[in-house]
């Protein structure tokens, strides 16, 4: 029997599988407290999650139309139903690799499931729609009850390719979910997926960006049912082909917390347009590049600062542009985001400088200042040292860091600023000079404020700031604007460590 004959043979009866369900397993009541779960989950066997063939469609292009997909929902909780879209071109038989991602002794994912094979099928581009919107309606390859015992997390798909024979290559790319809950955790960790999606590009090259009018016009709308292309705005990594955002700056972080054992769950943004969501842990974490919210989102996270959750912006350009959610085309809540206004007035010399790229915005959303303590300024990126201000303050303990004593090349590709001093509680911990295209000068201000219940808020304004905690396995450290983090680094790890023993205390 060939290879040919052997996958017909045992694949048949796969291929008419629709929907799969792991087998039932006894776990915990999904509002139980489970202080263990992440260090029990981290025990079991790991596997290699990575991308190994991957093929974009041409030198500039953002797809790999070879195979790629999406989901039909950013997160989902245990019971419920996800449908998975697959497109092949050429039509090929493939299967999805489900892998939990953490740390698991290094090896930075566990295999969960393998769903199919599945015959594929070449699935139509959306025509643009009015906003410039791209909006897939395709038909679904599987769906995913999700198992009681998958544990709260960023679950990576991996979309290969069958060959019917062995001198066939095979092909790759991901697609990615979020696996959430409603149990008490110490830690929330809120992935920045709103903005993923903002600089989504596929297929041809649309994204809330690419407007003729501007880089940041308002009325222009993207949706969470296409799939996500390569990430190219600063690095240009094809390996992360389908999987946002998440690999390349927030990984790290959740490679290291789970290394670390800290009792930490995951959530989308669109999870926090319910505000029960943030009362149950005692610290949330913004990741990466959290720069796209809801009014929602901001509402309820400033009130639950005022009711004594801890906040830690380890991200930076947060909470700038208002793009609220509405539905998709079939219906389904929280499918689209259109940019609307910003967050915040820009300075009269932040409207000239970047009258072409900036609006107008007729009238703009609350200062992010409130729940920050600084906001994005212009320029808005560079690359720069983090430089320590106030080595007495509880931060820096046990860091040894002395004033002026920096972390080489840990601020970019976008930071905050011009912190809110008004503020009586607020200190500035670290500050310095970020170079915009390498020779442009800004100023960043990494800040932190006490809140009303003995609960703080720290803002490391720093997109990169993971990169000083980890390096999983895959991971490539970025460059940007001629300036590059020098990857782990013990006291970035030092200062992560002393938030969270404070904020949750």
């Amino acid at each position: 029997m060939d290879r040919r004959d052997f996958l017909k043979t045992s694949t048949a009866a796969a291929l008419g599988a629709q929907v799969f369900t792991a087998p039932a397993a006894h776990s915990a009541s999904p509002s139980a407290r489970q202080p263990d779960l992440i260090k029990t989950e981290n025990a079991k066997p790991g596997a290699s999650y990575q991308l190994t063939r991957m093929r974009p469609d041409g030198a500039k292009s953002f797809r790999s139309s070879v195979i790629e997909g999406y989901c039909s929902r950013q997160s989902a909780k245990a019971g419920e139903t996800l449908e998975i879209f697959v497109s092949t071109a050429p039509v090929a038989r493939f299967q999805i690799e489900v892998f939990r991602m953490g740390y698991y002794d290094g090896v930075g994912a566990r295999l969960m499931a393998t769903l199919g094979p599945f015959e594929g099928k070449t699935q139509p581009v959306p025509a643009m729609a009015e906003q410039r919107l791209r909006e897939c309606s395709w038909e679904a390859t599987t769906t995913l009850t999700i198992p009681a015992d998958w544990p709260s997390g960023v679950y990576l798909g991996r979309l290969s390719t069958l060959p019917a024979q062995a001198e066939e290559p095979y092909w790759q790319s991901y697609v990615i979910f979020i696996v959430a809950d409603d149990r008490p955790a110490d830690i929330l960790f809120q992935c920045s997926d709103n903005t993923w999606q903002a600089y989504n590009r596929w297929p041809e090259n649309e994204s809330l960006y690419t407007d003729p009018r501007a880089a940041h016009a308002p009325g222009v709308s993207v949706s969470f049912d296409r799939p996500y292309g390569k990430y190219v705005q600063i690095l240009d990594h094809p390996l992360s082909m389908g999987s946002g955002e998440f690999l390349l700056w927030e990984y790290p972080l959740c490679y290291w917390l789970e290394k670390e054992g800290y009792d930490v769950t995951y959530c989308s943004n669109v999870d926090n347009l319910d505000a029960a969501n943030l009362k149950r842990c005692k610290t949330m974490i913004s990741i990466g590049h959290d720069e796209y919210w809801d009014l929602r989102q901001y509402d309820y996270v400033k009130q639950a600062i005022a009711d004594g959750l801890n906040v830690l912006w380890l991200s930076a350009n947060d909470v700038y542009m208002v793009t609220p959610f509405t539905p998709n085309g079939q219906g389904q809540p929280n499918r689209r985001l259109t940019r609307e206004t910003c967050f915040g007035e820009f300075r009269e010399e932040e409207k000239e400088a970047y009258s072409k790229v900036l609006g107008p915005f007729e009238k703009t959303g609350p200062d992010e200042r409130d729940i920050i303590g600084a906001r994005t300024i212009v320029p808005f990126n560079g690359g720069g040292d983090w430089t320590c201000t106030k080595p007495d303050h509880w931060l820096f303990a046990g860091t040894g860091m002395k004033q002026g004593d920096s972390i080489p090349g840990l601020v970019g590709w976008e930071f905050h600023g011009e912190p809110d001093l008004q503020r009586p509680s607020l200190e500035v911990v670290a500050e310095g000079n970020v170079w915009a295209g390498g020779t442009r000068l800004g100023r960043y201000a990494a800040t932190i404020f006490e809140g009303p219940k003995k609960n703080f808020v720290f803002n490391a304004s720093t997109i990169f700031w993971s990169q000083g905690l980890s390096t999983p396995p895959g991971h490539i450290i970025p460059w940007s604007h001629f300036s590059r983090p020098h990857g782990p680094d013990e006291r970035v790890q030092r200062i992560t460590r002393n938030l969270l023993q404070r904020s949750l205390a």
